[in-house]
């Protein structure tokens, strides 16, 4: 019999995994617990640019427990891992050479953890070294035209006619926007556990999909996938830094010499600020041409970044520019500094997050030269179509974003005039800034399963990095099964499990969710067409998936929101405190009210930690990142975020996937820092193009 149920999408369910974290007994990847375990604590390259000459282990072997060391010399031979080709960061100790400071160039391996890294200090390590090129400016001669950003992304557009156009524009725009290198600082360090069983091997990963990393081990020691297990059943934070880093690849080679034995790499903080990637520097040089009633004429965002010298890495910073704004002229290109410095990687929003501080920074810019308010100068340049494509947008709610989140957050009270608002020795403003992020849909399979009734068991090899997918794909399960919540058991984050695509790109939830209505459908069809609603002996099981949203290609797919801050700047110390933000979006169908608004609430949390303190600061001497610790690496903490609203728009958008979700784990970091910064300017008359905002940048210009 079909049973009725009140539908759980949408329903603000505390998390189903909840009570496993805070009581401890959610199991992370260096927590599982094994018989006869070993260490294996990597050596990192103090020179930014030679080769290893030798590595004298004498001290170190009389360490005691010390069980092996593995360096360039006797490390196995491993094949290519993903498109990159022989000569990325993967192909770890396959060579003396050193590329970046902090690359791994051995391992060691001992019976404690402590007696590990106390062995791998004891390492006397010769290097040829040679002086490292670590500075990222914007008017170096060598700068690389990367082609394309990925496959089908190029590098490079232009449409129109942009030098003309510009310079006939009766109001123009010209500067320049620097965003420094960030780094991810994920709660739970990048661990793996690897034991070789015969000739299988099982690793227990920290990662954003098992499948990925199984496909990466597999392939990198020559095994066939079904020999190779992952298991990530629990992962404290990912941000894009664990899609797969060399230190897996250690471990597992650590484990082939102690075969039999498990063995443990957890990297230390400052380990990680060198090999588990960081969003590049940007330098942005914007220009925009007006019509004296606001309306864009053009635009060319060009922009420069970092990469490293084993491969490239390009960020997709002006992306969002090429379909933000209505504009027929329209200009972006992205240039590469090959550097010796560790390669960069993705982060959350990536592209998106740094260029759309530097595009609404300059649409700022351009409607106070216009005279014009900033909300009113975004939706006066509103597109109808994607003005890259040509495609209509499958949903497109910037306007009402922008519109509700003006009367909520009382934009119209205050003069726009700026310095005008003061208390005090506290100066005053508030900002707005645009929002966006593609819609990204990964293939994926899930199975149900059925072995009695009312008990139905969801199987997909997902990952839940913290974002809430434990509960909201179980949601997603119960509605698309028509039964109590309480009747599915979700499991996930093995690659014993169905395919699924990595958490990241925003694009779990609806590509994950997406398969599982897609077997529930199958399931359903199954039980109570052919069957009779009867399970027959020994359960039933039913296998569903999805390649991609049956409209890909038909329409333009996007999240929007509108972001609003209340700045606070004191006139003696330049301090900037943040006491109020909104954020409105427009991000599809939400599965879980109270998860989501956990996500939104969590990036513009970090969006407000790039505006006011992140940077990754480079010593160009030595190429290396010297404030790489949380000591040194400011991050907001909970005195510096005040009030966070978090509202979002009912959208209904039948194009996107079965599921009706956009995806929100990035959205909200997008446009939080050009929001405060606008703020910053309203309250001070003072613009800083270059982030942080640090008190220094305001003080000699703020009055007394």
């Amino acid at each position: 019999m079909i049973q009725t149920t009140r539908p759980m999408i949408g329903a603000p369910i505390s998390r189903l995994d909840g009570t496993k974290k805070v009581t401890g007994s959610a199991t992370y990847a260096f927590e599982y617990q094994f018989e006869n375990v070993v260490y294996a604590f990597p050596v990192q390259s103090t020179i930014a640019k030679g080769r290893v000459v030798s590595i004298d282990a004498t001290k170190a072997r009389a360490v005691s427990g010390f069980l092996g060391l593995i360096t360039h010399e006797n490390a196995p031979k491993i094949a290519p891992v993903g498109l990159l080709g022989p000569n990325n960061d993967m192909a770890v100790l396959q060579s003396d050479r050193v590329a970046y400071r902090g690359q791994f160039i051995a391992v060691v391996v001992a019976e404690t953890l402590e007696n590990a890294r106390r062995a791998a200090e004891l390492l006397a390590i010769q290097y040829e070294a040679l002086p490292p090129d670590a500075e990222l400016r914007g008017d170096r001669t060598d700068l690389v035209n990367p082609q394309m950003l990925m496959p089908g992304m190029p590098a490079d557009t232009e449409h129109g006619n942009v030098e003309a156009a510009l310079s006939s524009s009766p109001i123009q725009l010209d500067q320049t926007y620097t965003t420094p290198a960030y780094h991810h600082n994920a709660m739970e360090p990048h661990a793996t556990l690897a034991i070789w069983t015969d000739d299988s091997l099982t690793v227990y990963d920290s990662n954003q999909g098992p499948h990925a990393v199984q496909y990466m081990a597999a392939t990198a020691f020559n095994l066939p996938p079904e020999r190779v297990r992952v298991i990530s059943s629990f992962v404290g934070g990912g941000f894009g830094s664990k899609g797969g880093n060399p230190h897996f690849l250690l471990t597992i080679m650590a484990a082939q010499l102690v075969k039999g034995r498990p063995v443990k790499m957890a990297l230390t903080r400052q380990q990680m600020f060198a090999v588990t990637g960081y969003r590049t520097p940007t330098i942005q040089h914007l220009r925009l041409g007006a019509e004296q009633d606001g309306r864009l004429i053009a635009i060319s965002h060009e922009v420069v970044e970092q990469t490293g010298t084993i491969h490239d890495f390009v960020e997709p910073t002006a992306t969002a520019t090429r379909m933000m704004y209505a504009a027929p002229h329209r200009r972006t290109a992205h240039r590469l500094a090959r550097l010796d410095v560790p390669i960069p990687s993705w982060m959350r929003a990536p592209g998106e997050c740094p260029g759309m501080f530097a595009l609404e920074s300059a649409i700022d810019e351009t409607a106070e030269a216009c005279g014009i308010d900033p909300i009113e100068f975004r939706i006066k340049n509103d597109p109808e179509v994607d003005p890259e494509s040509g495609l209509p947008f499958s949903s497109r709610n910037l306007v009402a974003c922008l519109r509700q989140g003006a009367e909520a957050f009382g934009w119209q009270q205050h003069s726009r005039q700026p310095g005008a608002w003061r208390e005090g020795r506290w100066l005053i403003g508030t900002g707005v800034a645009a929002s966006t992020f593609p819609v990204v849909f990964f293939p994926s399979t899930a199975s149900i399963r059925a072995e009695r009734a009312h008990h139905y068991r969801v199987l997909i090899g997902a990952t839940d990095i913290g974002t809430g997918a434990w509960t909201a794909l179980a949601q997603i399960a119960a509605d698309a099964l028509e039964v109590p919540l309480e009747q599915i058991q979700l499991e996930i984050g093995d690659t014993n499990l169905p395919m699924a695509g990595i958490a990241g790109g925003s694009a779990g939830t609806a590509s994950w969710g997406s398969a599982i209505m897609d077997a529930a459908q199958k399931f359903r069809a199954k039980l109570y067409g052919e069957l009779g609603g009867e399970l027959p002996e020994g359960g039933l099981e039913v296998r569903g998936g999805m390649e991609r949203s049956p409209y890909a290609g038909q329409y333009s797919m996007h999240s929007f929101g509108a972001q609003f801050a209340e700045v606070r700047v004191h006139m003696d110390t330049g301090e900037i405190r943040v006491p109020r933000m909104l954020g409105v979006f427009a991000a599809g169908r939400i599965i879980n009210a109270k998860t989501a608004r956990s996500q939104f609430l969590g990036g513009m949390t970090m969006g407000l930690s790039m505006a006011l303190h992140e940077q990754s600061v480079m010593d160009p001497r030595f190429g290396e990142y010297v404030n790489h610790d949380l000591a040194e690496y400011h991050i907001a903490t909970n005195a510096d975020v005040g009030t966070v609203d978090i509202q979002w728009i009912d959208e209904v958008d039948p194009y996107i996937n079965p599921v009706g979700a956009k995806g929100i784990g990035e959205i909200g970091i997008v446009g939080t820092a050009a929001t405060i910064a606008n703020a910053v300017y309203h309250a001070t008359g003072i613009r800083v193009r270059d982030l942080p905002l640090s008190p220094d940048k305001l003080l000699a210009s703020l009055p007394r």
